[in-house]
């Protein structure tokens, strides 16, 4: 049976996805921040896990890193969710 994908489960992806590339130094708080208008304080603090990330900001960080929330989901998820298609058929 397929994994459910959930909301929730997409934003924890964000949020990791962002905080890896703050660990490697991809981006900076700061940067990310004037990018997508969302305050500093609030992005660390989402990051920490102490703010919620809402919608509307998981779509302003979302376009910044010109990402879709497809690029969220792994391959195998989409390959078990819609049998006899391939992982490369989900190339995006």
């Amino acid at each position: 049976m397929a994994h459910t994908i959930y909301f929730e489960l997409l934003q924890l992806r964000l949020i990791a996805n962002v905080h890896q590339r703050v660990q490697r130094g991809e981006l900076t708080e700061r940067g990310l921040a004037r990018g997508t208008g969302i305050s500093q304080p609030h992005l660390h603090n989402m990051l920490k896990g102490v703010r919620v990330l809402s919608p509307p900001m998981a779509d302003l960080l979302l376009r910044h890193l010109h990402m879709s929330v497809l690029d969220l989901l792994d391959t195998d998820e989409l390959a078990a969710r819609y049998p006899g298609t391939a992982p490369g058929d989900f190339a995006w």
